[in-house]
Order: structure tokens, then C-alpha cells, then sequence
């Protein structure tokens, strides 16, 4: 989704091109023992797959049914159904969750069937404003081609150092991730959330190459057209999967976290299995198998231990953890139509 769920474009843009193909599927009426659950597109869908494969075995004759997505149909369509929702839960980032309860298409979060709620760390709970639950967070942090970057980057302040003028990339602030790094911008330059016009002075300082989203941003790095980006940590371990010098730093004073939600649709027609597919969202197994490789989502809840090979991409430690740093949201997520607009004017997009 522009809002929400574009970055998952990650791993394949082809993933995107048969959306067209399996979201219309989804409006015809759902069997009894169907579970319609939006889902990310491309090997980022593997978790729920699992999740899924779980439930099924679980309960005989359920299919639980993916619909990979990262476009507004799914919310266009939501809004649209007549009775009861064609989807029955779905992911959102942190911008797009606050939509989605302030227009009432999530449903409020039922606490009692939830077994493993207790498990999740509070602060992040606390952000779900009681709707839905806090699934993984993604980091927004600095890739870099190291054999053009000999001199690694330690803060996000670097991006400003003479020798990378020109050498930046940056993402529409239709993204999650163009946001992020307009506020981190402005907050790096004595500006905020609130006071974002030294952010738009800093990014233009940069001579930026600008890319429509994070997908393309990852490929320009792939292709050497930039050195160094603010980045998705899961983007990143793709492109350096690919045997690449691309490396991923979280810069000081910290890299940026955005915690995903997993919500049921206000009008699904199964709370029960919804509430047991959220309940497995929360439990050790998944965040363990959703904190690998290749998906390096960072865990929600206590007790999760980060398998070695994600560590170059996820908080492993107490200190990298307390050193991560959040986007008061509340404040840009309102304004995101004004800022696509003058991203676009300002950077020729």
C-alpha cells in the first residue's frame, strides 16, 4: 500500500504484477471454513504461509487463503463490501494503522482469547491504541555499496558529509520510508515532526537521487546509479543475499523502528479464527521463524532470540534495542497527501 504495506515490495516487483490476478478472486462470497488474511508480497508471505499451514492442521477442512497486497485496492475494497468484509485480518505500518482506526475498517483488539498478549513488550503494545496487535518491527537504517563507500557512514548526519553529495538516494514520501527520512532530516537538523521545513532544506543540501519507492531505491543501489540510502533493513539483506557489497548500518543516534500491526477487519465473519491467527502472530514460534533469514523482522514479544544472521539487521542486544528511535506518526500520517505533492515538485519525480 502506498501507506502501508509498499516496502514489501522488497524481494520482487513481479510479486506486484499479479496482484490484479488474485485481488479481485477475493470479493466473491467466502466459504464457512475460509480465512481470507492479506498477506506481503513475495517470500515476506512465508511466515503467514507457516502460520497458516498451522491453523489448517489445526482445523480440518479451514483453508486459510493469503492475498499477497501493497496497494490500496484492498482498502478501496474493504470500504466498499456490502455486510460483511471479503478480508478477514491484515498487516498495517504504524501510518496506515492510525488510518485504519480512525475510519473504522479494523476492528478493536479482544484481549481474553489472547494467550500470548502478555508476552508483548508494553511500549509496543501500547502504540496499537487497542486495536489489533504489534506483529514484528522493521528498521529504517543506512545501506551503503561498500566499495564506493570506503569510509563507512556511523550517524545519520554522515549522509550530509561532502564526499557523498550526489551519492544519496531517497525515497517518495509516498512511502513509509520517505516519511521516515524526511522526519529524520528534520530531527537530525534541529527540526521535528511538527517542524519539518529543515528537513525539506537538508534533503534537497544532499542532491538526491530520488526513487517513486523503496523497491526502486533498492534496485538503484543494486545498480551503482547511487552509494548510500536510507533503507529498509529487510531491503538491504535482500540485495546483499545477492552476493552484492551492500552493507547495513544503524546509525547513530539511533536507527528508526516501525512496528507493523496485524488487525481483524471490523466485519469478518470469523472473530473466533482471527483471534487464534493474531494469538499464533504473537506466539515464540512465529516471531522466531518471522526474525530470520531472509525476512529479519525484529520480535514483539519477550524471550525471542535473534538467530545469528540477522544480527547485521536486527537489534540483537539491550543497548541496540534502547538506542532505537520512533516517528511520532500521529503528526505526519495527516499530512502525507501535502507531502507526496511537494516531494514531487521539489525532487521532479
Amino acid at each position: 500500500m502506498p501507506n502501508g504495506l509498499d516496502r514489501r515490495k522488497l524481494l520482487t516487483t513481479a510479486a506486484g504484477a499479479g496482484l490484479t490476478l488474485a485481488v479481485p478472486s477475493v470479493v466473491r462470497a467466502q466459504s464457512a471454513r475460509e480465512l481470507v488474511i492479506v498477506t506481503y508480497p513475495g517470500r515476506l508471505s512465508e511466515p503467514h504461509r507457516w502460520l497458516g499451514d498451522q491453523m489448517e492442521r489445526r482445523h480440518p477442512g479451514l483453508k486459510v487463503r493469503l492475498v499477497p497486497s501493497d496497494s490500496q485496492d484492498i482498502v478501496a475494497q474493504i470500504k466498499a463490501s456490502q455486510g460483511f468484509s471479503p478480508f478477514d485480518a491484515m498487516p498495517n505500518d504504524e501510518p496506515p494503522h492510525i488510518t485504519a482506526v480512525s475510519e473504522g475498517y479494523i476492528a478493536r483488539r479482544s484481549d481474553a482469547p489472547l494467550k500470548n498478549l502478555g508476552s508483548v513488550f508494553p511500549d509496543l503494545l501500547a502504540k496499537s491504541q487497542g486495536f489489533g496487535v504489534p506483529a514484528t518491527y522493521s528498521l529504517i537504517g543506512i545501506a551503503y555499496n561498500s566499495q564506493m563507500v570506503p569510509n563507512p557512514p556511523t550517524s545519520w548526519a554522515d549522509l550530509w558529509r561532502p564526499d557523498l553529495r550526489g551519492k544519496v538516494g531517497i525515497a517518495r514520501t509516498s512511502s513509509n520510508l520517505g516519511l521516515a527520512t524526511l522526519a529524520i532530516a528534520a530531527k537530525s537538523f534541529g527540526g521535528s515532526e511538527s517542524a519539518l521545513d529543515v528537513g525539506w532544506d537538508k534533503l534537497r543540501e544532499l542532491q538526491p537521487k530520488a526513487a517513486r519507492s523503496p523497491a526502486i531505491l533498492t534496485q538503484m543501489l543494486e545498480r551503482e546509479e547511487i552509494a548510500i540510502a536510507p533503507l529498509w533493513n529487510n531491503n538491504t539483506a535482500a540485495a546483499a543475499d545477492k552476493g552484492l557489497p551492500i552493507r547495513f548500518m544503524m546509525p547513530a543516534p539511533g536507527a528508526i523502528a516501525i512496528i507493523s500491526f496485524f488487525a481483524a477487519m471490523a466485519k469478518t465473519q470469523h472473530p473466533d479464527l482471527v483471534n487464534e491467527w493474531l494469538d499464533g502472530i504473537l506466539s515464540p514460534e512465529y516471531q522466531a521463524r518471522a526474525s530470520g533469514a531472509p525476512y529479519f523482522f525484529g520480535p514483539t514479544v519477550r524471550g525471542v532470540t535473534v538467530p545469528d544472521a540477522a544480527k547485521p539487521y536486527t537489534p540483537s542486544t539491550p543497548a541496540e534495542v534502547l538506542a532505537l528511535q520512533t516517528i511520532d506518526w500521529p503528526k505526519i500520517a495527516p499530512q502525507r497527501g501535502a507531502l507526496v505533492e511537494r516531494f514531487d515538485r521539489t525532487f521532479a519525480i
